[in-house]
């Protein structure tokens, strides 16, 4: 118990530079689309024709390597909270960190690593969302089981029906922020229930 509250500041940190970085990338890139560019055109778009544009490369890989190392320390203090039933929810956690780690190493451009990495982060963040579920009590409980259903939910339609998906109507780029934005809000709000938790039994 006694890590779980800097877990917690960790993980809520985490959340916190993601979206305040992403905000700050979108607002350097010139012409910039929420409906029609993704989240990760922010540090490079996709070959053949990679386009990067400064500063928000820059402050986009810079903030999911942060967001990246802020999670994977917040996941390894989780590993001795006797409260999680065993390990499995900070490990999903911990894979969801190196998920967003290796999104700001491997921006883009780079056609085999980056899909990986960002595949990885949207589906560990959302079993993390899921899995937390269990182990939180009410009413976060059930919000963080929705935050991570509703990220799955979209991947998974979108894998299965393509532009046919409901999701798909917001255009790529607001598709893939209702994967990526409920895992950043459940990301802070876990973040922030650990901290509160851990007052309330040392009260």
């Amino acid at each position: 118990m006694r890590h779980q509250p800097l877990a917690g500041a960790l993980l809520f940190a985490a959340g916190a530079v993601a979206l305040l970085g992403i905000i700050t990338a979108e607002a350097f890139y010139p012409g910039y689309s929420t409906r029609n560019n993704t989240i990760s055109d922010l540090g490079a778009s996709m070959p053949p024709e990679s386009i990067i544009v400064e500063p928000s490369a820059t402050i986009f890989n810079a903030t999911m390597i942060a967001t990246g190392l802020l999670v994977i320390a917040g996941s390894l203090l989780l590993f001795g909270a006797a409260w999680m039933r065993g390990r499995g929810l900070a490990v999903l956690v911990s894979l969801f960190g190196f998920g967003v780690l290796g999104v700001g190493l491997f921006p883009g451009d780079d056609p085999v690593a980056h899909p990986i990495f960002a595949m990885l982060a949207f589906v560990a963040g959302g079993l993390s969302a899921v899995a937390a579920a269990g182990a939180t009590a009410p009413p976060f409980r059930y919000i963080s089981a929705a935050l991570g259903l509703v990220a799955l939910l979209d991947l998974g339609l979108y894998f299965a029906m393509g532009p046919s998906s409901p999701f798909a109507a917001l255009g790529i780029g607001g598709l893939e922020r209702w994967v990526a934005y409920p895992i950043v809000l459940w990301t802070v709000g876990f973040g922030g229930h650990l901290m509160g938790s851990s007052a309330r039994s040392e009260s």
